[in-house]
């Protein structure tokens, strides 16, 4: 038993001074230098918004789809958006101008149920799919059942 003990000790010791000699090594290392002017300013002339947005009317199919979509999948629902009537513009780039632009919109949203509910939406310039496109975030009164935009969809408003 003596025997065993003696030589596990000899090991981890040699390990923990491996270890240490290591870590003395890299923090007596050199310091990381400045970005220099070329790696600083090399193509990266930062975001360029035109605020060309479409109009609110342009955002309905990608709502029935991914509304269509989420229900199906997360929430084992039937539901559906049939229709949308009062489609109407409430902001537009309604936050500081160098922000990404946003146009906010308003509808009211059919469904198979029969209820109508409110619909709150905002077209976003390049929030697309790896910013190719723009991007459609939106929120059902009633049915945001994850809390995302609680409360009653005020989040998704401007």
């Amino acid at each position: 038993m003596r025997d065993l003990m003696s030589s596990l000790k000899l090991p981890a010791l040699g390990l923990a001074l491996g270890l240490g000699a290591a870590l003395g090594l890299l923090a007596f290392g050199s310091a990381a230098d400045a970005a220099n002017p070329l790696e600083k300013n090399f193509w990266l002339s930062g975001p360029r918004y035109d605020g060309d947005l479409p109009a609110c009317e342009a955002a309905l199919p990608s709502i029935t789809h991914q509304f269509a979509d989420k229900e199906g999948t997360f929430w084992n629902s039937e539901l559906r958006i049939t229709g949308y009537y009062g489609v109407h513009e409430v902001a537009f780039r309604s936050w500081q101008s160098d922000n990404i632009p946003r146009r906010h919109c308003a509808a009211d949203a059919v469904l198979n149920d029969g209820k109508t509910r409110p619909v709150y939406f905002s077209i976003i310039e390049d929030g697309g799919l790896a910013a190719f496109s723009d991007g459609v975030e939106f929120c059902v009164v009633g049915l945001d059942r994850n809390w995302a935009y609680n409360p009653a969809c005020k989040a998704a408003k401007p």
